[in-house]
């Protein structure tokens, strides 16, 4: 069965969401998504570091270069006060839009 296309603007919240528990480098932030999503969700190096620099930009993140697990140095992406409350600004956006797909699908 192909992979489900990740709906627009997920990806911001997502990302957000798994920083909340750490910092993280790229890759893992990547497979936390995949795992987390029962392997449903597949995150592309071409969507998920452009993604990272836009939240870089915002001050959403901070970044800082360190050894992976695998001793490569990586760059570790970190959540920052502003990114916590853009994390709730998206969840709640989230929510919104979700109840309204919900109403629409019970009621047309």
């Amino acid at each position: 069965m192909p992979k489900p296309d990740m709906p627009p603007g997920a990806l911001t919240l997502l990302i957000l969401r798994v920083l909340q528990s750490g910092s993280l480098h790229g890759y893992a932030i990547a497979q936390r998504i995949h795992l987390l999503s029962s392997e449903v969700l597949a995150v592309e190096e071409g969507s998920l570091y452009p993604a990272l620099q836009k939240m870089l930009l915002k001050g959403w993140v901070t970044a800082e270069w360190g050894i992976s697990e695998t001793s490569r140095k990586v760059r570790f992406y970190r959540l920052t006060a502003a990114g916590r409350k853009q994390l709730q600004a998206e969840i709640s956006n989230y929510d919104r839009v979700t109840e309204a797909i919900q109403a629409i699908l019970r009621t047309a």
